[in-house]
């Protein structure tokens, strides 16, 4: 190493941290860390072992936050890793597990390159029996297996299922690859086994099927209700910093949290509100009800009375017409026919939160500008989901925060380059008119009985179990694991046995068990691969995921699989995929589009993006400012927009306006009237509707949240992540289920007694923890463990897997699996 990278590498404020930072290059090469001086210069460069230092752009896969990532490799081998400081989400730092992917990349449990089961039988006990085979095999056994399902007309019967689509270089042949080969089944993604609820909520009320992007550094005044915002709320990395920056400015932004357990953001907000599961909807409509009756609303946004004199008054009608509404439509009859007498003393008893709070809550939400509600899982993991969110997204309307500073909007996309070839130029008459074009997805999302979901991946395995609407041939799986995530996971345990499963997990997972071809992925820190951010403030960002090292087994990346498969597919279609070629000349086309939106780091093609590792181009283009919406004219916020400009581009609903009585859930009204008993005439509005909880007999709530270190599932084999999830939830060997002491008395279970949780699904047992800032009536079982493979580390350790207690009930409205809606009962063991 020269003295000169030696130099820039001591000098780096991430070696600083700590008690001696490099202390000696050596140091920072083997990881160790605690020596208790820097050391002089000239001893450091005694102890600099040989070899050169690389530094390269990457991003973290361990959760959807996208976190720019610098990888150190000292001799081929990855020492350490950091966050970018030049990335804007990560601004070099990293949460948790952020620093742990070189244990995934070196896990010896890792598969080490393609293999064929020689098993014909499948199920938990079973040995696969997998062989190693070459690429070439693995891609012309699939090709054979698509070509002849399409000879016979049944290409639909090929399905793909994805957990994390990452950008161009993935999620984005999914289309193509579907149309041209002819099947429905292309991209069945895992929203609806993850946030679909929150989005569904905004596409009712706001027109955009799509998570917020937030304004938080601006934000004075934080509602958040079940949206874990300090262990899981995306992207987890920057709210932990957004959350020091919040609290430490001046004024400080408040913040009231609204939860059903103790957690990291209760413990640390100004006020922590104890609710009832899924009765959040309750609570925001209590909110919103004093904002209005003590005149808090926003006029520029919402309106205002022709007469000033006027007022909302608890159970008053108002008349129709008496009200000028501005972006906002439906509020008189959101008033008259739900709101009047949604007092805070009706949702105590329903949410069993003291009206006092709620109404100092909602006094302080409307009065402190600029405010804003958030929410997740929490309040939409249940059968009442959409409609908890709508309620809740509605106090974001009518206090004004939609699309102003310190507010919330959606977030703009990468203004990327196009494919060398288009796709319908390769469509042969089969992927046109083929008989697939009949056929509905096997999870039946957009159909009658799904109508309104994007996705419905939990009703994929029960669906062929049940031949309804079909029988599934061959499935491919990339980054997902039904047979562990799905609710009731064992249906998808039978429904996987006649059918050839091809999956492309690096890690042997549940489904990898029953995998008839498994072709692994390389982990995160050996592919070439692009990620558009989740929504995160707003302007267009797209980070590059560079390889730190070449594949260290024989494994490829996905997006490569995938168009070596669609080589071999007869027809155009293998004429298209041969020009595509490979991923990284799909990343080269996509770049072409920076060089006339140059990032505001200088990025204007493929070698600058690997360089910078992140294209970003700021600022956010729309902004409402004192009532009215304006566009960014590449200096300021100057060009006045039009009521048709703001339908298209910002409040895409029919109305042009935020609706509390929405027009997109109309169009659904006998669907929604059979599904929640709803009266047609009244499916539109933001309303209260009870739950319906499953569990049969159950006296408990059983809640199952994700920790800081979760990492969707893919930490369970990792020791040092479960070394430090360990303090937060469990023990050597075990996830404690947290349980209230008074509750746990009454049923004589003692701190540390083995129990058993059950549903009507069947029992789990665990391990008793009293926990007395939980609700007496919520048991709190955290969701990592219980998996039956995975790896050495993960296999067989800790309680049953949750999900095996989880009924697969979902929300109608967005699909939403309701994980947190199911009642259970507790004894000691």
């Amino acid at each position: 190493m020269s003295m000169n990278l030696f130099q820039t590498l001591l000098n780096r404020r991430r070696f600083l941290k700590g008690s001696a930072a490099a202390g000696a290059a050596g140091a920072a090469v083997t990881g160790l860390s605690g020596l208790s001086a820097i050391a002089p210069v000239n001893e450091a460069r005694a102890q600099v072992p040989r070899g050169e230092t690389v530094i390269t752009k990457n991003i973290c896969a361990q959760c959807p936050a996208r976190c720019g990532i610098d990888v150190y490799t000292t001799n081929g081998k990855v020492h350490a890793i950091y966050g970018d400081t030049d990335n804007p989400i990560a601004n070099g730092k990293l949460c948790p597990k952020g620093h742990l992917g070189s244990y995934f990349l070196y896990d010896p449990d890792r598969f080490k390159g393609p293999m064929r089961r020689t098993n014909p039988n499948k199920g938990r006990n079973e040995d696969p029996g997998f062989v190693p085979i070459s690429w070439n095999e693995a891609f012309d056994t699939i090709a054979a297996r698509l070509n002849s399902l399409r000879e016979r007309g049944e290409s639909h019967r090929f399905a793909h299922f994805y957990g994390r689509g990452w950008g161009a270089s993935d999620a984005g042949l999914y289309g193509d690859f579907g149309k041209l080969y002819g099947t429905p089944n292309s991209a069945i993604g895992h929203a609806s086994m993850c946030a679909e609820g929150s989005k569904k909520a905004k596409h009712a009320t706001d027109g955009n099927n799509s998570y917020n992007a937030h304004d938080l550094r601006n934000t004075n005044y934080l509602l958040i209700m079940g949206a874990s915002f300090l262990e899981a709320f995306r992207p987890y990395n920057n709210m932990m910093q957004m959350w020091g920056e919040m609290r430490s400015k001046s004024p400080r932004t408040q913040v009231t949290c609204v939860d059903v357990r103790m957690n990291p953001t209760m413990a640390a907000a100004d006020r922590a509100l104890y609710i009832k599961p899924a009765t959040d909807g309750a609570f925001a409509l209590a909110v919103a009800h004093v904002i209005l009756t003590e005149s808090l609303w926003d006029r520029d946004f919402v309106g205002d009375f022709k007469n000033i004199n006027q007022r909302f008054r608890t159970g008053s009608r108002i008349m129709p017409g008496s009200f000028d509404e501005k972006w906002v439509s439906g509020l008189t009859e959101w008033w008259n026919e739900e709101l009047k007498d949604r007092t805070p003393e009706w949702a105590e008893g329903v949410t069993g939160i003291p009206a006092r709070h709620i109404r100092q809550t909602a006094i302080e939400f409307g009065s402190t500008r600029p405010a804003v509600a958030i929410f997740e899982r929490g309040p939409t993991g249940h059968t009442n989901g959409t409609y908890n969110g709508m309620a809740i997204h509605a106090l974001n309307a009518l206090v004004g925060s939609m699309f102003t500073e310190g507010g919330l909007f959606y977030q703009m996309g990468t203004p990327y380059g196009g494919l060398p070839v288009n796709a319908d130029d390769y469509m042969d008459e089969y992927a046109k008119e083929g008989a697939w074009k009949s056929q509905p997805r096997i999870d039946m999302a957009r159909t009658e009985r799904w109508p309104m979901t994007s996705h419905m991946m939990q009703e994929a395995g029960p669906n062929h179990l049940k031949g309804d609407p079909y029988k599934m041939d061959t499935a491919m799986f990339f980054y997902t694991n039904p047979i562990w995530t799905a609710p009731d996971p064992k249906v998808w345990e039978e429904a996987l046995k006649d059918v050839f499963v091809i999956d492309t997990s690096p890690f042997p997972g549940e489904t990898a068990m029953y995998a008839d071809l498994v072709l692994p992925e390389s982990t995160y820190l050996e592919r070439l691969q692009d990620s558009p951010t989740y929504p995160f403030e707003g302007w267009p960002m797209s980070a590059l995921r560079v390889p730190a090292v070449d594949p260290i087994y024989d494994t490829k990346h996905f997006g490569d699989m995938l168009i070596e498969i669609g080589k071999r597919i007869n027809g155009p279609t293998g004429e298209y995929y041969s020009i595509i070629d490979n991923v990284e000349n799909v990343l080269r086309h996509r770049a072409k589009g920076f060089e006339n939106n140059p990032g505001d780091n200088g990025v204007t093609d493929f070698e600058s993006w690997k360089e910078k590792g992140v294209w970003y181009r700021k600022p956010y283009h729309w902004r409402f400012i004192r009532g009215d919406f304006y566009e960014w004219d590449g200096q300021r916020y100057g060009n006045l927009m039009t009521a048709e400009e703001v339908k298209e581009k910002l409040l895409k609903t029919p109305s042009g306006k935020f609706e509390f009585k929405s027009g997109y859930l109309e169009q659904y009204a006998k669907y929604i009237n059979r599904e929640l008993g709803i009266p047609t005439e009244r499916v539109g509005l933001v309303q209260w509707v009870e739950p319906k909880h499953t569990g049969g007999n159950g006296d408990l709530y059983f809640v199952t949240p994700k920790t800081p270190i979760h990492a969707e599932g893919r930490g369970a084999n990792v020791p040092h992540a479960i070394a430090i999830h360990q303090p937060i939830a469990g023990g050597r060997d075990t996830v404690y289920l947290e349980v209230h002491p008074d509750t746990a008395k009454q049923r004589g279970i003692r701190n540390g007694d083995r129990v058993r949780i059950t549903s009507d699904l069947g029992s789990i047992e665990a391990q008793c923890r009293y926990v007395a800032s939980h609700r007496p009536d919520t048991i709190v079982l955290p969701f990592e463990f219980g998996h039956w493979a995975q790896g050495r580390w993960a296999k067989g350790r800790g309680p049953g897997h949750s999900g095996e207690i989880t009924a697969n009930v979902s929300d109608p409205v967005s699909g939403l699996a309701s994980y947190y809606t199911g009642k259970v009962t507790l004894e000691r063991a």
